[in-house]
């Protein structure tokens, strides 16, 4: 064994610097201290405001006496029992279909009359979002009193016409179709925007490819433009549908009771949560509400998930 393996040997071993140290977990921790505001945040207003509304809904909670006993599922068997839930569940749905669907097909139009070489682009897309920016209560008392029964706008222009007027706050169709009106105005026009975003980052080649090989505008666009912008539409109806479920301001501000109806035409589940809680001050029973929108909400995005996926699974397999 040489002079020189011994002198390594009985070298001590050297001490690593404090300065190393803390480089060493800034590289391993840094990524987590940049993502936990989103998540302390998300903690904080997300979070525990969900799993105390759990805790809410097990109790027999009012605004005067604050918590009282544990009922355990009571609250939510008293609600499944009361037919005034599934009038506004069935309400809710149909004002979302009748507010999404149109309010999805026509965002995806306007995006791609956006995404053409217009004159003046940047005043069209902002003109678009204009009505997302105006306070829900200027645009549903503006479209209440459009949509009134004697004196409103459209009625008073359909007696000139010689049509016999809309009931638009008796019939049930006539008041959601309204209502449905109110969102769609607001929302179209930030949906079309995040739609013109996703067409804006599709590969310009393949129109032009496209063009040369004959193909017309509506071909590329069904065979091109909606291909490429799935994640994009997912994102949009899944976002969509979280907005249509939790509708509150336009129903309540509809008529000047916000109670969804002297027959509860256009009550919605949002609605219905807001009249057992303030009207009735049983925030346990509304609790369960809340509650049982957000597992009807979560059952729904997953089917979203499932058909998008096997959508995706499916043209893969034919690729």
């Amino acid at each position: 064994m040489t002079t020189s393996t011994l002198r390594v040997r009985e070298r001590t071993p050297r001490r690593i610097a404090f300065s190393q140290r803390l480089g060493r977990w800034d590289i391993r921790f840094s990524p987590y201290l940049y993502v936990s505001p989103f998540f302390i945040l998300f903690a904080l207003v997300g979070l525990f405001p969900l799993l105390y509304t759990g805790w809410v809904s097990l109790h027999n909670w009012d605004l005067i006496n604050g918590q009282g006993k544990m009922v355990g599922l009571d609250n939510f068997m008293f609600v499944l029992g009361q037919r005034q839930f599934w009038i506004a569940l069935r309400n809710t749905f149909s004002i979302f279909l009748l507010s999404a669907v149109p309010q999805i097909v026509a965002a995806l139009v306007i995006a791609a009359v956006l995404d053409q070489n217009l004159r003046g682009k940047t005043f069209w897309r902002m003109s678009v979002l204009l009505p997302y920016i105006v306070m829900p209560v200027a645009v549903a008392l503006i479209f209440s009193n459009m949509f009134g029964d004697r004196y409103g706008l459209i009625n008073t222009t359909l007696g000139h016409l010689g049509i016999q007027p809309i009931l638009w706050h008796t019939d049930p169709f006539a008041s959601q179709v309204a209502i449905a009106t109110m969102v769609n105005f607001r929302w179209t026009g930030y949906n079309a925007l995040i739609l013109l975003a996703g067409m804006q980052a599709i590969p310009r080649d393949l129109y032009e490819s496209a063009a040369i090989d004959g193909a017309g505008r509506l071909r590329r666009f069904f065979s091109i433009t909606i291909p490429q912008l799935r994640p994009t539409l997912i994102f949009v109806i899944i976002t969509a549908t979280i907005g249509g479920l939790q509708i509150f301001d336009e129903p309540r501000l509809y008529d000047q009771y916000g109670t969804g109806g002297p027959n509860q035409q256009w009550m919605t589940l949002t609605l219905y949560l807001y009249n057992l809680g303030w009207g009735q001050l049983n925030f346990g029973r509304a609790a369960a509400v809340a509650w049982l929108l957000f597992i009807i909400i979560v059952l729904i995005g997953l089917i979203n998930l499932a058909i998008t996926r096997r959508i995706s699974s499916s043209e893969g397999g034919q690729k």
